[in-house]
């Protein structure tokens, strides 16, 4: 993916880089818009997972509709996460739901090697990853009508106000969401940027066919666990706003 998430991306108040260049191998650079370029370095034991954990736990880039059952050996509930970060929330979350099944998209490599190397250590088996633009990838891979979820935890802020246009949550990219949610299905957001905290509620809130689970921002659902970033960030007295949406049935 996919958005750089929090849990890697520069604190709150830094300026995020200000163009996204396609990695190499990605099938289609032109359309890529949820996430942009981060430097990192696969460690040894990540490139150790990439290799024998990858052809098991990640799934090449198509553009055919998966078949979830297939995909996963069973009939559960499917939550979809945008830019999994180093994959520490997207472990711990698939390892406490582990009668739900997660598909993680991101781009980098390292978070990809990172997240495997935890499949490896906690055994978790309703995992899989798609290292792509997860725009993309929610269009072609993912049926429509067809996930209990969706995860975006703390995509790019982008703070400069002309950058603002570049957010992932723009009322297009929702819309085209809430076709891939079963009825009932929920949307889950969460930042530590205020600003963009305001405008994810204002555009969550103007799509007519999701309805918000509280009034205005949500508490923390217990499945998503704190970072180290957001709790380096909360003894600094930064805020973190959570914010559920559910699709009308």
């Amino acid at each position: 993916m996919s958005s750089p998430s929090e849990k890697d991306c520069p604190p709150a108040g830094s300026d995020a880089p200000s163009s996204a260049e396609a990695p190499q191998g990605v099938a289609h650079p032109r359309s890529i818009r949820s996430f942009v370029m981060r430097a990192g370095r696969t460690t040894e034991g990540q490139a150790r997972a990439l290799s024998e954990l990858g052809p098991k736990f990640v799934l090449p880039f198509t553009q055919q509709a998966l078949d979830l059952g297939a995909t996963f050996g069973r009939h559960a509930p499917v939550v979809f996460e945008i830019g999994f970060g180093m994959g520490d929330a997207t472990a711990k979350i698939a390892e406490l739901l582990p009668d739900t099944d997660f598909i993680g998209c991101e781009v980098h490599e390292p978070g990809v090697g990172a997240l495997l190397k935890q499949v490896g250590e906690r055994g978790l088996t309703n995992l899989r990853i798609v290292q792509d633009d997860a725009v993309e990838v929610l269009k072609h891979m993912v049926p429509e009508g067809s996930l209990a979820g969706m995860h975006i935890f703390f995509p790019d802020p982008w703070h400069k106000k002309k950058h603002n246009k570049r957010r992932l949550i723009q009322a297009g990219f929702v819309a085209q969401i809430v076709k891939h949610l079963a009825p009932g299905g929920y949307l889950h957001c969460a930042t530590d940027w205020e600003p963009y905290a305001q405008q994810m509620l204002e555009v969550l809130s103007a799509e007519p066919a999701l309805v918000n689970t509280a009034e205005g921002y949500a508490d923390k659902p217990a499945y998503r666990p704190l970072t180290k970033f957001e709790n380096r960030g909360l003894r600094l007295g930064h805020g973190v706003w959570d914010l559920v949406f559910r699709k009308r049935a």
